[in-house]
């Protein structure tokens, strides 16, 4: 049986899990919420990055992608235009994004990731 890793990990929930070759990143969000949906993106994005870091790893590695938008009619060009920018060339991963109530009323997107670690 391969052992878990568990990282940034608090009461609740553990930001990343690495289990049997696979990282797992939970949902990111802004920090700075007062931020448009190009601010919010890049700050989750920049999260994902430091995680992936911490586990020796970068976004070459991404297998997969859930992105929730608040509002996708006004957010989805927005957000793709930093997601674009960010993902590593012939790299990019399987993506879902939906539309979704997100936990706070200004948060704008929210995107989580799975990764091959080796």
């Amino acid at each position: 049986m391969s052992d878990i890793q568990r990282h940034h990990t608090n009461a609740r929930m553990s930001r990343v899990v690495v289990h049997n070759g696979t990282v797992y990143i939970g949902g990111q969000t802004a920090d700075d919420r007062s931020q448009d949906i190009t601010g919010q993106t890049q700050q989750v994005l920049a999260k994902i990055d430091g995680y992936l870091k911490d586990a020796g790893i970068d976004k070459s590695r991404l297998l997969s992608a859930q992105v929730w938008l608040k509002d996708i009619e006004s957010d989805f060009a927005g957000m793709n235009a930093v997601w674009d920018a960010w993902t590593s060339p012939g790299n990019t991963p399987t993506r879902a994004t939906v539309e979704s109530r997100l936990a706070a009323p200004d948060l704008l997107v929210e995107i989580a990731v799975i990764a091959a670690a080796n």
